[in-house]
């Protein structure tokens, strides 16, 4: 990338910064750093059966998550790397949902930027502020450049059944989602979340998730069982879809590139 252009791009990167301060707060679920502000309440079932062992009760989820979403988010993120105008309002479903965008890097997919909201939000405007959002504001990385973008994967998870648990242990493994509240040896409190695949992706138990989200929330001194019982733990499903670079070119030439969208082609 030359310096004029870098140049460029970062100057539409501030400009993209400065639109979004007024947007809802967002939280990062992989290193557990959550700032957690509501847009729109979400309600929580007070009459949810014991999340774990044989007699739990899974409720059905809503199908919502397309691949068409992947392919947006790649779209908007294309766009944006390539300073010009971003698509247009996409075909899928505009309802309103709490969602995460991932992005991912590379054969052995290493996480490159993970950001979401459990605010409800409208889907076009949620997977495309997130899209963003997740590519260039995580703490943890330096913004996606355009040199990376033939090596990413992006996934989208759409959140639902939000339901307070009943204890710690209340969810189960490679189902759900969870988002802790506790408070800190310095008496601060602290949210931290997993989507429901970190767990199983990483190998852990349900304890080892729990005190890995702990340390993850900024939790330091020794973690107790007592601390554990302490904790006010919602659980949630997520529906999750994703895509690769070359299948996002094979759409898009299957296609004819983005005139559906009514936009400058990318």
């Amino acid at each position: 990338m030359s310096n004029s252009h870098y140049n460029n791009h970062q100057q539409h990167h501030n400009n993209y910064q400065q639109q979004q301060q007024q947007q809802p707060q967002h939280s990062n679920n992989s290193n557990g750093d959550e700032d957690y502000h509501q847009q729109q309440p979400v309600h929580y079932s007070q009459h949810y059966m014991n999340g774990h062992g044989h007699g739990a009760r899974i409720k059905p989820m809503d199908s919502v998550a397309v691949p068409d979403m992947c392919l947006f988010c790649f779209e908007v993120l294309d766009c944006e790397l390539n300073n010009i105008d971003g698509p247009g309002v996409p075909m899928f479903s505009n309802d309103a949902y709490p969602l995460f965008v991932t992005w991912k890097i590379g054969r052995d997919k290493r996480l490159r930027g993970c950001i979401g909201t459990f605010s409800a939000m409208e889907l076009h405007n949620g997977l495309r502020e997130y899209a963003l959002t997740s590519a260039f504001k995580d703490s943890r990385f330096a913004p996606i450049s355009r040199d990376e973008f033939p090596r990413l994967t992006v996934s989208v998870s759409i959140l639902q059944n939000f339901e307070e648990a009943q204890g710690h242990l209340d969810w189960q493994l490679g189902v759900h989602g969870i988002r802790i509240e506790f408070m800190t040896e310095r008496g601060l409190k602290r949210t931290a979340t997993y989507l429901p695949q970190v767990a199983t992706e990483q190998g852990w138990d349900q304890l080892q998730t729990i005190d890995s989200l702990l340390r993850k929330g900024g939790y330091r001194a020794v973690i107790t069982q007592e601390l554990r019982k302490s904790i006010k733990l919602t659980r949630y499903r997520s529906q999750e879809i994703q895509m690769h670079y070359k299948e996002y070119r094979e759409h898009l030439e299957r296609r004819g590139g983005m005139q559906q969208y009514g936009k400058v082609q990318c």
